[in-house]
């Protein structure tokens, strides 16, 4: 089982990256699980086209011991297993407490035993990286880290701020840092700014994605891209990320 954390700065685009590329790999006969660790709770919502998921941390509140695996779990497009770990409302609450009680869960009811995933991401707002939300990093979880950028300042930013928080929990045996991914904004310098970063961190490049309007028209949809447009540029894209990112799980020790 190849276990990936993907993290980027808000907005970055991690879950309509996360998305594309798990259909992408779906299409491929990977079985593919999704968890997204954002109180937003919408990592999966192009799988799902749209529909409404109760979080993980809602239905533990609800539940409490009597929560099971299916009422955590929905089936997306292509087969994806989607969950979503939520969170509390605004100042009511640690926002990573909403990952801390998805991941214990998933455990505890064998999830991964249930589903057998060959590939899970964990899709994870990547603004800070302290309490629940470097869980994903930690051993057990993710083997391998994947930072989304784009080259806007405060995106190379966050992306620094992962990586450095990737160097230092390293040391404690959790995930290493996997490669860069270059969502492009069509800013000044951006490849040679992407590049610096990865540099810094003796990590590299590993994919680029091209800015793309048809994204947004399939989000609009509420779809992935390689739903709506499968034979596009974009879609070919995407596939060619999936592929990159299973080859830099496989460079250094097996995921």
């Amino acid at each position: 089982m190849i276990r990936i954390a993907v993290y980027g700065k808000g907005g970055i685009g991690k879950s309509t990256t996360v998305s594309n590329v798990a259909v992408a790999l779906a299409e491929k006969g990977m079985k593919v699980m999704q968890i997204g660790c954002d109180p937003k709770a919408d990592s999966t919502i192009l799988l799902r086209h749209g529909k409404e998921a109760s979080t993980v941390l809602d239905l533990y509140n609800k539940k409490r011991q009597d929560l099971k695996l299916e009422d955590m779990v929905q089936i997306g497009y292509g087969g994806v297993v989607c969950v979503e770990a939520g969170g509390p409302a605004p100042g009511l609450g640690c926002a990573g407490r909403g990952i801390i009680t998805a991941l214990e869960k998933l455990q505890e009811t064998g999830a991964y035993e249930t589903y057998k995933p060959d590939i899970v991401f964990y899709d994870v707002l990547g603004d800070v990286v302290c309490g629940g939300f470097s869980m994903p990093m930690r051993k057990g979880y993710a083997d391998k880290v994947f930072i989304i950028t784009s080259g806007e300042n405060m995106a190379i930013h966050a992306g620094a701020n992962i990586a450095m928080a990737v160097e230092n929990f390293r040391n404690r045996g959790y995930a290493s840092l996997g490669g860069i991914i270059l969502n492009r904004r069509n800013v000044p310098r951006e490849e040679e700014k992407v590049q610096e970063l990865a540099e810094d961190f003796h990590t590299k490049v590993i994919g680029t994605l091209s800015r793309s309007e048809l994204v947004q028209e399939a989000e609009v949809l509420g779809k992935t891209l390689l739903e709506v447009y499968p034979d596009s540029e974009m879609a070919e894209e995407y596939r060619t990320l999936a592929e990159q990112i299973l080859e830099a799980c496989r460079e250094e020790a097996p995921c």
